[in-house]
């Protein structure tokens, strides 16, 4: 539901929709339901599908306080999945009372992505998925990385924020769109050697680590595809949003891949 949130979000801008419902919780004053067409219903299914995922975000944390046996910090990074997960409805109201103002829509995003890791990591710990031990040079490319996908996404952000997509509104854009391109597609080649260097390392050393590598390098791959064919198509709608979603499938995917090498099996921790 955390991805599936960030690809309604990215439906909501790509379509125009953003001020479809001028109002919260309602869509318009003294009315909760969408009656001014197209743009309140796609703006109104986002909300039906944020309460979802705070809703179930908000189990997973009960849950975890309930069962005997779950770590300490889990709890805590349940919690905090729940926390930020509630706080993008007021930040969402925040967002269409200023207009769609540039900065904020970056941040909700931003938030969903923060929210979406955290929601890994809980569930990495509820499946008790981990991976063997590797040594500390290559948790350190790891990591180096991770924060490589974590810069790739702030500048597609920017970019994002600087493109023609307003979301059918005349809002203020932030810095100017070619160069944010330019600086998007260098952290994308930062994140893609990184990664690739990690990947033939493992290959190197035979790491089981190797497989969920290799699909995050496949997932990247139809990223890079999907922008290049963006680019040059002049960002039609579908391929724009299909984009945003696949960022943060790849940065869920980095943040597994990461984690499990930071957290070895019990059995044969040193």
């Amino acid at each position: 539901m955390l991805v599936v949130i960030v690809a309604s979000g990215a439906t909501v801008r790509m379509t125009g929709s953003g001020l479809g419902c001028e109002h919260w919780p309602g869509c318009q004053a003294g009315d909760p339901f969408p009656k001014t067409g197209y743009h309140s219903y796609v703006e109104f299914s986002n909300r039906i599908i944020a309460s979802f995922a705070i809703i179930l975000t908000l189990a997973t944390f009960l849950v975890s306080l309930l069962v005997t046996g779950v770590k300490h910090w889990t709890r805590w990074v349940a919690g905090l999945a729940f926390f930020g997960t509630f706080l993008q409805a007021p930040l969402g109201a925040i967002t269409v009372y200023y207009k769609l103002n540039p900065w904020l829509v970056g941040t909700h995003f931003l938030l969903s992505i923060v929210v979406l890791a955290l929601g890994v990591l809980v569930a990495l710990e509820a499946w008790n998925i981990r991976g063997e031990p590797v040594t500390s040079s290559i948790r350190g490319l790891a990591l180096t990385a991770g924060v490589a996908c974590g810069a790739l996404i702030l500048s597609g952000i920017t970019a994002t924020a600087a493109g023609p997509h307003s979301g059918g509104l005349k809002v203020p854009r932030v810095w100017s769109f070619q160069p944010a391109v330019y600086v998007h597609v260098r952290a994308t080649a930062v994140f893609a050697i990184a990664f690739a260097l990690l990947v033939a390392l493992l290959g190197w050393r035979g790491s089981r680590h190797l497989r969920g590598a290799l699909i995050v390098l496949a997932l990247l791959i139809a990223q890079m595809i999907v922008g290049e064919v963006q680019y040059r198509t002049h960002l039609p709608l579908g391929l724009v949003i299909l984009h945003v979603t696949l960022s943060s499938i790849v940065w869920a995917a980095t943040v597994a891949v990461v984690a499990t090498m930071w957290r070895p099996e019990p059995r044969a921790t040193q």
